[in-house]
């Protein structure tokens, strides 16, 4: 469904019953990236998964994560969401889910982030710098390998070329301007003065084998945020939903049965 609001639209697919589970994917693909999971976690939960603006039909004029936030925080009253709906993010979605916690967090539930972090370090801001620069020359194309290696360890790569071939499908269609605003809004990003303030149950997860946002900084993330727990997944990159599904499942129903 595409839900509209205040003239932006968010492109929302909907699927099982029972406690709202809304889930936000990363840069570096579309909702799709949790069409893995999404029927197992159909089984327990009303999921969500939302295209963030510039994939499938959604539109908004984001510039920096707060844009976002603000932007999937009215899909609670939209959708008629209850007030305990539980929101995860994966990556650039992770981001966003903190972003939405530490602004409206009285909003909703527990809250879920997979391979995030609380703020990159200056080395690691150049490549987002780089891709916005040559989608912005040259469109997705020009990304799609580089996506893929920050994706995935290249043993998973070798060993899942059709899975490759679809995360490079679904990023081609990104919007590029869009992709390239949101590469430079990471750059910017810190929540390190802000993400003691959320009061959300949280899990933090992290790939062990994550180069994008490594395992050790996602862990000073748990650290930052009172309470929270923190569970590193071994031999994972960046998008545990993908690579180990029944463990990303296995995971997410625990914390959230708590």
């Amino acid at each position: 469904m595409l839900l509209q609001f205040d003239g932006k639209a968010l492109d929302v697919e909907t699927t099982g019953a029972g406690p709202d589970l809304v889930l936000l994917h990363s840069l570096l693909s579309d909702r799709t990236a949790f069409h893995r999971v999404a029927p197992e976690l159909a089984h327990s939960f009303r999921v969500h998964l939302v295209n963030l603006p510039g994939y499938g039909e959604s539109r908004g004029d984001c510039a920096s994560i707060a844009d976002y936030a603000d932007l999937v925080s009215g899909i609670f009253g939209a959708l008629k969401t209850a007030p305990g709906t539980a929101v995860l993010g994966n990556g650039f979605g992770g981001f966003v889910a903190l972003a939405a916690a530490i602004r409206h967090g009285d909003r909703f539930g527990p809250l879920v982030i997979a391979d995030s972090l609380a703020s990159f370090p200056p080395q690691a801001k150049a490549p987002f710098r780089a891709m916005a620069a040559k989608v912005r020359a040259s469109g997705m194309s020009a990304v799609l390998d580089a996506a893929v290696l920050r994706m995935f360890p290249e043993a998973f790569i070798a060993r899942h070329p059709d899975i490759v071939a679809g995360r490079k499908a679904a990023l081609a269609n990104a919007d590029p301007e869009c992709f390239a605003r949101a590469c430079l809004a990471l750059a910017e990003v810190d929540f390190r003065p802000d993400v003691g303030k959320i009061r959300n149950r949280t899990l933090v997860m992290a790939g062990a084998l994550d180069q994008a946002t490594p395992a050790a900084l996602a862990r000073e993330l748990a650290d930052r945020i009172s309470g929270a727990r923190f569970r590193e997944i071994p031999d994972c990159g960046h998008c545990p939903q993908i690579e180990k599904p029944e463990v990303f499942v296995g995971a997410v129903r625990e914390f959230l049965a708590c």
